[in-house]
């Protein structure tokens, strides 16, 4: 077996040709979140070095959360910088025994599709010839660090919308998207696989006990998948995107038949491992909301307890505009 290191440092050379580091501790978890990152005196950094971890993890074909990963970085580049997202990624792995490489690393990438494994490029000008350098030209996605084929066609992904309703001119559909990625064996936890970067800690624990529960219901739906799950739309409040979540799930899973256009979706359950779609707040304004934004092809779902509530004529508008509606007492049948 292997030994694993308990530290790993990865550089990156900033515009200005000054270097920083990032270092990555590996410890037992002991009920602790599976990583962290810290950015002395730059909580918005430290978050989006957070989001880069979880999503580049996604496609790793396996899992692993019994350690934490605490990442740092030792000074915080300039706002609009993101040369040093490579380095993150890299020291996550290499202290993880993913990438073991056989000298010191300097790094720079960037990339706004990390779930998919893909490194759009880098910025920074004049590094030096030993420098692993992101994009195209170069380290094209990560699968490359082992002589692996681009992740990126492993990866399945769905969106399906759902309406946030505040009584204000800001009401609008949102989308969130499920991508999955299939694990090389199941083992552990099925919540732990699922990655929400960007919401907090109580919408993130709402997203995976739906997402697990939905998953329950399906013959085989648990162990099998690393996920990640992305919000257009990071702050709002209630559980009405459940169903939306949960289809978008099924989708990318290849559960649910897909529409001609897109699947917009309002509901939540106190059992989504029987499969049973509940009823959520503000039927009337949703519906009005849905109906207005609705386009050829759309597939509206809501709950079956709404059906008596429905607004006079709003099936028939929906027809109109070349969208069709269900109301759904279960998953699986839309």
């Amino acid at each position: 077996m292997i030994a694993l290191p308990d530290t790993a440092v990865c550089q990156s050379m900033l515009a200005d040709g000054s270097l920083v580091a990032v270092t990555a501790t590996r410890r037992a978890r002991a009920n602790r979140a599976d990583v962290k990152c810290s950015a002395a005196g730059a909580p918005a950094l430290a978050e989006r070095m957070l989001q880069v971890v979880r999503l580049a993890r996604h496609t790793e074909p396996r899992f692993d959360s019994r350690d934490q990963v605490v990442v740092s970085i030792d000074r915080a580049p300039p706002a609009s910088e993101r040369d040093w997202e490579l380095a993150v990624v890299l020291a996550d792995r290499i202290v993880r025994g993913v990438f073991q490489p056989a000298a010191p690393v300097l790094a720079n990438g960037w990339s706004d599709a990390w779930q998919l494994g893909r490194i759009a490029g880098h910025d920074t000008a004049g590094a030096p010839e030993h420098a692993l350098l992101g994009g195209p030209e170069g380290l094209a996605h990560l699968g490359m660090l082992t002589g692996q084929p681009d992740p990126a066609a492993s990866v399945s992904s769905a969106r399906a919308w759902f309406p946030l309703h505040s009584g204000g001119i800001n009401d609008s559909l949102c989308w969130v998207e499920v991508s999955v990625y299939p694990l090389a064996r199941a083992d552990g936890d099925e919540e732990d696989a699922i990655a929400v970067p960007g919401l907090d800690l109580t919408q993130q624990l709402a997203v995976r006990r739906a997402l697990a529960g939905a998953r329950h219901f399906d013959a085989r739906g648990l162990g099998r998948w690393r996920s990640v799950v992305r919000f257009g739309q990071p702050r709002f409040q209630g559980n009405s995107f459940e169903l939306a979540l949960v289809t978008a799930d099924r989708i990318a899973r290849g559960r649910e038949f897909l529409p001609r256009g897109r699947v917009i979706a309002t509901g939540c359950s106190a059992a989504w491992h029987a499969g049973r779609v509940d009823a959520v707040d503000g039927c009337e304004p949703k519906c009005a909301l849905m109906l207005r934004d609705a386009v050829a092809g759309d597939r509206i779902v809501l709950p079956a307890a709404w059906e008596s509530a429905l607004p006079a004529g709003f099936a028939q508008a929906v027809r109109e505009k070349g969208a069709s509606v269900a109301c759904v007492e279960r998953i699986g049948i839309i």
